[in-house]
């Protein structure tokens, strides 16, 4: 990928940050591959494309160090769990042996797995010999009659969310805009509706959460065309065009195609996220509101008084033992403010969050959400953020799994909810299943044990240490 290629994408015009500085996102930095590179990023974007062959094109140290780091979900075919790759050896790159390869890779995933497409994930090896995946892409589809995507990604390119852009600019160059949607089937609709075509864009199903708001969407008249890309499938990305209203859920993420999208179908989009009741209930109304359908509005409250009062009979028992339980949030992107709110909608209190990813809209949820003194915490130093939790006297860390061991080794109530889980706590229904988690990892009995000064240190006079 050129260089000029990278600013544009890094240059995104609907993002906070153009408005700081002029030359758009920050450039990639030593050390800004932590947390996951550029290769990582586009990889998770894409894979859950699930009826699509993935290969990554590089040493197998590539493709194994990234395999299943993101707990999506799919329903219908497991191809995207399959790891390929072209496994490069040392002899590979010094005859220049790279693109025939890739050119036998794609022809055996597509001759063995019968694949939709196939997405071929360029890394730091090929891309500084030069291999020309692009040009490798072009001759296997012609030759093979499959879609094959190239994804120029290398990993020194830049951070995991450069990735994440990079993979949404090859879907909006290479496949979205070739079909168009299947035509509505009446035994499905519901009668007397009129059904809007949708999309949601950055909405991974992690753990299958989305699963839980899925039959809302279909109660309500929405059809939704493409969950870009969780639980999705190759076709579907391809009529994304069509759609009449767009949901950013991941907007660091994929915040370029809902911007593309715009501009050239003039398809309206918004920004929301499915943690918490207050943001389910608003993502919905959001939707009435960009599609003006006034009887669509009307459903809209309907369900959501419905779906609130079955939801507060569930959680009324937990949120008397949850009320005032101060927890410190570390994650990034956008749920770095929707757990917040999903939080308060509990009753406890929120006494810092970080922001290591999250865009300049993100930080402004966070004031809204938490006022002008909220603490938000940039740096992912393990033992900062311990420090902090001693200081605002939090009683639970909320956090991505990277994070647990130190955690746990300090004998502090932590709760997982990195993308890697197998748990979905979207919607009003994950709202009462992080309901029941909160309350179990706050009220387990181990932490008055492992806090308990041992019986042969009490004898001695000894006081237990707890590690920070």
């Amino acid at each position: 990928m050129r260089p000029e290629d990278i600013h544009a994408l890094m240059n995104e015009p609907t993002c906070a940050h153009n408005t700081k500085s002029k030359s758009g996102c920050a450039k990639p930095q030593p050390g800004a591959t932590q947390g996951g590179c550029c290769f990582d990023g586009a990889r998770n974007a894409l894979v859950p494309i699930s009826d699509a062959a993935h290969i990554v094109h590089g040493p197998i140290g590539c493709a194994g160090s990234s395999w299943d780091n993101r707990g999506t979900r799919a329903s219908g075919s497991d191809l995207y769990r399959y790891g390929m790759t072209t496994d490069l050896s040392d002899l590979d790159v010094i005859m220049g042996r790279g693109e025939k390869r890739l050119f036998k890779a794609i022809r055996q995933a597509v001759e063995t797995k019968k694949p939709a497409a196939v997405f071929v994930y360029n890394t730091c090896v090929p891309a500084l010999q030069g291999d020309d995946i692009a040009a490798v892409a072009k001759a296997a589809t012609e030759k093979f009659g499959v879609k094959v995507v190239p994804v120029d990604c290398a990993g020194f390119y830049g951070n995991k969310n450069l990735g994440n852009r990079i993979a949404g600019d090859a879907a909006w160059r290479e496949i979205i805009g070739a079909r168009e949607p299947a035509p509505l089937d009446p035994s499905r609709s519901p009668p007397g509706i009129h059904v809007h075509d949708v999309n949601l864009i950055g909405e991974w199903n992690v753990g299958g959460e989305f699963w839980n708001v899925a039959p809302l969407f279909d109660e309500l008249g929405l059809r939704i065309l493409c969950s870009f890309s969780g639980d999705s499938r190759f076709h579907e990305v391809e009529t994304m065009h069509r759609a009449e209203a767009n949901m950013v859920v991941c907007s660091k993420a994929m915040i370029h195609v809902a911007r593309k999208l715009e501009e050239d179908y003039r398809t309206s989009y918004f920004e929301g996220s499915f943690y918490g009741v207050r943001d389910t209930s608003e993502a919905f109304r959001a939707f009435a509101r960009v599609l003006q359908d006034p009887d669509l509005a009307e459903r809209v409250e309907a369900m959501v008084a419905r779906e609130e009062a079955r939801l507060e009979a569930a959680v009324a028992p937990l949120r008397e033992r949850l009320t005032g339980k101060r927890a410190l949030i570390f994650t990034g992107g956008y749920k770095s403010w929707s757990v917040v709110s999903a939080m308060q909608d509990l009753g406890m209190v929120v006494v810092a969050t970080g922001t290591e990813k999250s865009t300049e809209e993100d930080k402004a949820r966070i004031l809204d959400l938490m006022g002008a003194q909220a603490r938000m915490i940039s740096d992912n130093d393990q033992t900062g953020i311990l420090k902090v939790f001693r200081e605002c006297e939090a009683d639970i860390m909320i956090a991505g799994d990277r994070y647990i061991h130190s955690t746990l080794k300090s004998r502090i109530p932590f709760l997982d909810i990195d993308h890697v889980r197998r748990i979905g706590y979207a919607g009003y229904e994950g709202f009462i299943e992080l309901a029941r988690n909160l309350d179990l990892v706050l009220h387990s009995p181990i932490w008055a044990q492992v806090r308990e000064t041992p019986h042969w240190a009490r004898a001695s006079g000894e006081r237990l240490r707890i590690a920070v």
